[in-house]
Parts: structure tokens; sequence; C-alpha cells
């Protein structure tokens, strides 16, 4: 009954700061998940944030290749991604990254339970038949008309910073990327991690799943993460640091499902709560995750293992810098970059988006697709991407044939959809965030040279060498790389070599030989804009990856099967 009047009460207060006293730069108050207003395209208001302006429609058709106009798809599974076709050899298992069994903790939200599919290809009739073409592909002759110079020159070149002004001249009305200065990577942010240019944008150091993230088969990225204004901003809606860092503190405890947690020197004396529970008000260097957030939001429940509403994300995924010295870094140039935002925390007006729920989500889920044979359909949102049903909105782009950053079409974003809704292993549909550095020490610019092989919970050996002898090769193709090249002798994995690394980057980088490669048969793909094909950039027609998948194909023997959590045990370092 406490919890109830201080909610009521803190509600009251927070309304009334929203509604007669707020300045003419704080946020109107939204409805649950309509629309509210319907503008033409010269009234968007780019000096509102997105979240602000979420809810705008445009009357005008798109200017950009996006929403339904490509019919029929390509390929319409495309969200069965081109891993899912690798050959175990009835050996090898590298399908547990995405595919596991229904949590036992009935505290987390993600109740899928799809591990079976690690054993097992079980797709429609229409996916049996293995639609990324592009993994069949020799560009060796396309590739040995770039020159080392040439692919240099373009992936240092800078494809970020024209994106805005491109989308504000054409009046697009979907996210319109607000970071300054993102192509120069970990300058532009600050030692925090926090966005030098005021957008509130918030940098984290995590560890890159594996394989598909390690820069030794074809991407570096980031990921930043951004709360909704009442997350940052005190009961007046001004905005106050150390509000947001304690917010973001409860999120990645709550996301974790962590009780306790450690920040960087924060003063509860602006919020006037004892965070860390020692009976006093100070500076403090941990807390103890609360029953709600602090600040403008103190009015918002915590929820384990689920994200607050408006919560955001942007992700660029980069071509393989290097230097002269064959060190690897993020590139100014970027593959694809990619936005989320956690749009609805209610079904409708009557029913929140709780874990029972989300929960019934992911069964309808499973019945439309595997007991209908049906591949599921998600409703297209033109310039704002697609809603995965869950909660979440998903917009992309992608280079164009120039190697300008365009909106991603329909069937490109659909695309997203085979990680982004229901596998196993996410939590709230989110991959990274959970992946970050426990607590101060993981805010901050992605850094593989400052992580070590950390363990995940529940295990104890590194996460990368648990892979390495689980899947037999360096990526979830099982094709040859520089991690197989420099950590298998034949095909036994040298766990004295793995082990005896100084980080991580030593593990998952490539030479500069193969990262120059790599970039050039990316290029070919962006020449061609044949991205419905596959995106990965393979020199060679990948080996170890059915074409298709009949009643003759044989299954992983259930021994080969594994539990695993993608939160990591960061306990030494916490």
């Amino acid at each position: 009954m406490e919890n109830i009047y201080r909610y009521l009460f803190v509600l009251f207060i927070v309304l009334g700061v929203m509604g007669c006293g707020k300045s003419s730069e704080q946020e109107e108050p939204m409805s649950l998940d309509e629309p509210q207003t319907s503008i033409e395209v010269e009234d968007v208001n780019y000096s509102l944030s997105y979240v602000e302006r979420l809810y705008q429609t445009r009357t005008l058709p798109s200017q950009f290749n996006i929403g339904n106009s490509q019919w029929p798809m390509v390929n319409k599974e495309a969200l069965v991604p081109s891993m899912c076709y690798t050959k175990h050899d009835e050996q090898y298992n590298p399908c547990y990254i995405c595919h596991q069994d229904k949590s036992e903790d009935s505290e987390k939200a993600n109740q899928m339970n799809d591990g079976f599919l690690q054993n097992k290809y079980i797709f429609s009739e229409y996916a049996t038949t293995n639609h990324w073409d592009n993994l069949f592909i020799d560009r060796s002759d396309k590739i040995a008309q770039i020159s080392d110079q040439e692919i240099e020159d373009y992936v240092n070149s800078d494809n970020y910073t024209p994106l805005t002004q491109m989308l504000m001249e054409k009046g697009f009305v979907g996210y319109v990327p607000d970071l300054t200065n993102l192509q120069l990577g970990a300058a532009a942010f600050d030692e925090d991690g926090f966005a030098k240019d005021g957008s509130h944008w918030v940098a984290f150091n995590y560890k890159p799943l594996p394989s598909t993230f390690w820069p030794v088969n074809g991407s570096t990225d980031d990921v930043m993460i951004r709360l909704a204004k009442p997350f940052r901003s005190d009961m007046s809606g001004e905005y106050v640091k150390d509000i947001y860092q304690f917010n973001l503190a409860i999120a990645e405890a709550a996301l974790k499902g962590l009780v306790e947690i450690s920040v960087k020197h924060l003063d509860e004396r602006i919020i006037g709560l004892d965070m860390n529970g020692d009976g006093e008000i100070g500076i403090v260097d941990s807390i103890r995750r609360p029953e709600y957030y602090v600040g403008a939001a103190s009015y918002m429940p915590v929820e384990t293992y689920l994200y607050p509403r408006y919560t955001e994300f942007l992700h660029s995924v980069r071509y393989i810098g290097s230097d002269a010295q064959g060190d690897i870094f993020n590139a100014k140039r970027m593959k694809e970059l990619r936005y989320m935002v956690k749009v609805r925390s209610y079904v409708d007006e009557n029913m929140p988006l709780t874990k029972a729920v989300l929960a019934g989500m992911y069964d309808d889920e499973w019945q439309e697709k595997w007991e209908g044979n049906n591949a599921p359909f998600f409703g297209s949102l033109e310039e704002k991407g697609i809603d995965n049903k869950m909660g979440w909105w998903l917009q992309g782009f992608i280079e164009d044939q120039d190697g300008a950053l365009r909106p991603q079409s329909y069937e490109e974003t659909f695309y997203c959809m085979g990680c982004h809704t229901n596998l196993g292993s996410t939590s709230d549909q989110v991959f990274s965030f959970v992946r970050k550095v426990d607590g101060a020490k993981g805010w901050g610019y992605i850094d593989l040279k400052d992580m070590k092989d950390t363990p995940n919970i529940g295990e104890t050996e590194g996460e990368i060498l648990q892979y390495l002898k689980r899947v037999g090769g360096g990526s979830e193709f099982r094709a040859a790389n520089d991690i197989y090249n420099s950590f298998y002798d034949g095909n036994e994995l040298n766990v004295t070599r793995v082990t005896s690394v100084s980080s991580i980057y030593e593990l998952i980088i490539p030479s500069k030989a193969s990262a120059l490669e790599m970039n050039k048969a990316y290029k070919v793909i962006v020449d061609e804009q044949s991205f419905v094909y596959g995106r990965e950039g393979n020199v060679k027609p990948i080996e170890n990856v059915h074409q298709a998948i009949d009643v003759h194909t044989k299954v992983l023997p259930i021994e080969k099967k594994h539990a695993w959590d993608m939160r990591l045990d960061w306990r030494e370092i916490r």
C-alpha cells in the first residue's frame, strides 16, 4: 500500500511538472501507442528529439524505397539468417548462441523455448531452400580489381555525417541520427561514455557476441544507449548527469538481474535517497537496485529483464580499419547504422506489456510459424522501420551504390527480425547491453584491448575458448579464418595458445591482409546492392553451409546441446 501511495504522489508531481510548469523544450505527454497528429513533410520539427516526435506521421508518400514497395520479397523468410544453414557434421554446434530452452527463472521476460533448434533444422517448407545466394559466390576476380589503397581510402572516409543532412532535406520522419561525430568512434565520447555533443547517447564497453561481431569475420561495431528524458532529469525537468547515471546503473542491474552494481562517485544528495543502503546520504561507489527509478522517472517501477519505455539503442556496423603497423580499429565508414526504440510497454491502454503477456507472444509466434508453417509477418512503419510486435520499432540505414548511407528497404529491415524477435537467448529483444562490462568500469567506448575472455554466467572457462571448442572454428559458418589459422593445429584447438593472450583483441581481430580482403569483398556487395541475397563479405564460396535441407539432413546428437547464458561473469573486476 505504501508503494501505491508513493506512486500516486510522484505521478501527481510529474504530471504537474510536465503540464503547467513545463518549459517549451520538455516532452509533450503522449498517448500509449497511437500517432497523435498527421503532418506534412515541411512541418517536421527536428529541434525535438526523435522520441518527442515519435508519433508524428506523414501524409506524403515516402521518397525512399521503403515500406511495402518491394513486393514480392526476394526472400520471404529473410528473418531466417544465413548461419542457420551451417553444417554441423554431427559434432559442432554454433546454434547455441541464439537458441536456448525456456529459463527456469520465472523473473526473466524471455520465455522462448527454442533450444531444440540447436539439434534440428526445422524450417517452413519455403525456408528449406537456402536463399542466401551471396554465400556461394566467388568474388576473387572482382576483388582483384580493387587496390589496397583504394579500399583503405574508402573505409577511412566518412559516410555518416552527410546522412543527417540528407534525411532532413527530404523531410524524413523516422529516426534522424543526432549523435555528432559518431564516425570518429571513441573521440565522440568522454571517459564515462557520454557523447560530447550533449545528445545524451552513452557508449558502453561490451564483449562482442560470438561470432558475428568479431572483427575477424568482417566487421567492427559499437553500441550506444539512451534513456528517455524523465530518466535524465530532476523533478523540474532539468538535465542532471548524476540522475542519468543512477538510472543507467539501475537499468543495467535490472536487465542483468543484479542486486548491487558499482557506480562512479555519484551524489545521493541530489535525489535525497540512500541508494547503497548504508543509512547515510552522500557520495557512493555502488548502489542496490531499488524498486523505482529516480529523478523525474521516480514514478516508474523497476522491472527486471525489461527496458523502460522509450529506451533507444544506436548500433553502427563498420568496415575494418587498419594502420601501417597492422593494428585493427573501427573504421570511419559504416556499412550499416541500426536503431531500436522501445515504443510500447502496453499492448493497449488496458493491458500492460508484462512478462506474462510477452510469454504469450512468444507462444503465439511459435504457433504462427511452426504449427501453421507460416513466416511471421511484421507490419511496415514506412520511414520508421518495422514493429517487432513485442514493443520495439527497428530501423536501419545501409550503403547505396555510391557508398552513401540510405534508409533500408522493407525486406532489408525484415532481415533484422530474425534476431530481434523470438530468439531464446536475448534479453528483451536486445543482445548487447547485458554483455556490457558490469558497472562503472563498463561505461565508455568499446575497447577490445582492455577485455579478458570472461566466462558466461554459470561457466568457468572463457566464453571464446568455449565457443572455439564447441564450434570447431572461429565463425558461425565454421569457415577458415585467422582464428582457425592461429589457434588450431589441424582440427585440434590449441587451448594453451588461446588462454595465453593478454586480451580478447588478440583472439578476434584479423590480420591487415585479411581485413583488406574482407573490406573489398563487402564493397563488391555494395556495388551490386545485393543485400537481399546476404551481407556476408566472403571472398570464396562458404563450404560448410547447406544449400537445402531435406529429410535426409542429419541432426546434431542431443549430447552436443549446450545450455548458455549470454550474460557474462565479471565478478573478478566488479
